[in-house]
């Protein structure tokens, strides 16, 4: 349901006043330090997604674990295979029972169910099913150990420094302990939702709001209507898709993408408290990137052909509250009133 500007406006309630950055903040602005919902994240960043500019950063570098958003390395690896010949989108996966007793959000595999290759890449980023996202790693690679170790070359391959994957689920380790986990920084994760959507398809799956799973496959008792977790599609001018996370050391993330008049951007947020304060800042991240951008900006092109046409919501301005603190951006001079 396309939501009215009147409930934009709401649902970004309690955005920051904008204030002009200095010739020296251009390149990269910052966030100051008190800025009221200081606490709403973690960290946080946003980057210009046709140029790679950070156009905004809040402890961009603060490590943190990614929880599901690590499904978009998943991902990316998997591309990686399709693009090679190793696996094709009709490849048949069969389910064992390590796939299928992995816990957390699933679909609910049984051992020795069959289902192709994109059938799993649906229920792993629609869905977030971890069991899906195990069992696609273990064809892929032989083996899941071995999967993690291509994550984590193709990390340091498109240049994620601060990062290091140990699943291909995001869930958290047996030890409980963080550093035995999967762990990366807001910045690394815009740069590789960046190098996703220049090079895959990764919008085909990450924009569906809804879809079965099971259909044909199993009993009708058994299908399963997948729900995307990423509560901004259709909610928020031009937003498309990629990735939410969520475990109790995690915190709440969120990866998120959109486009508007042909430029492109990326808003990534982790260590939100809630996901409702989550998606509220991703949502305010997301007008205030868009107006620092020169409307005469760069151009997003995929190299993998056309995005999907960005969701027809149009966006609401927000008045800040009075007394707010800024945040400051690189902004275009203001247009002269007529």
């Amino acid at each position: 349901m396309i939501l009215p500007r009147s409930f934009l406006a709401v649902f970004l309630l309690g955005a920051a006043t904008l204030a002009p950055a200095t010739a020296s903040a251009r390149a990269r602005p910052s966030r100051p330090a008190s800025v009221p919902d200081a606490n709403a994240y973690k960290g946080a960043v946003i980057m210009d997604a046709a140029t790679g500019k950070v156009l905004f950063e809040d402890h961009d570098g603060e490590a943190s674990p990614p929880a599901s958003m690590t499904k978009l390395m998943t991902f990316l690896v998997l591309h990686d295979k399709l693009q090679s010949g190793a696996l094709t989108l009709t490849t048949p996966v069969t389910i064992t029972a390590s796939d299928s007793k992995i816990g957390g959000t699933q679909v609910w595999l049984k051992e020795k169910e069959v289902f192709p290759v994109e059938e799993l890449l649906f229920a792993m980023m629609i869905q977030s099913a971890n069991d899906a996202a195990t069992a696609l790693a273990r064809t892929a690679a032989g083996s899941v150990p071995a999967f993690v170790e291509l994550m984590n070359a193709k990390a340091r391959e498109i240049g994620m420094t601060h990062t290091t994957f140990r699943s291909p689920h995001g869930l958290p380790p047996a030890s409980r302990h963080l550093a035995d986990g999967d762990l990366t920084t807001p910045l690394d994760f815009a740069i590789l939702s960046r190098h996703l959507l220049l090079t895959t398809d990764v919008l085909k799956y990450t924009s569906v709001k809804t879809r079965k799973f099971g259909e044909g496959v199993r009993s009708f008792d058994r299908v399963i209507v997948m729900t995307n977790h990423d509560h901004l599609l259709g909610k928020v001018d031009g937003v498309d898709g990629l990735k939410t996370g969520f475990t109790n050391g995690a915190g709440f993330c969120l990866s998120a993408t959109a486009q508007r008049n042909g430029r492109r951007l990326i808003v990534v947020v982790m260590g939100s408290s809630d996901s409702k304060t989550r998606d509220v800042k991703v949502a305010e991240l997301i007008e205030r990137g868009f107006a620092a951008m020169p409307l005469t900006g760069s151009t997003f092109t995929p190299q993998t052909g056309p995005a999907p046409e960005p969701s027809p919501v149009t966006a609401a301005p927000l008045p800040a509250p009075a007394g707010s603190p800024a945040i400051k951006f690189s902004l275009p001079p203001p247009a002269p009133k007529k």
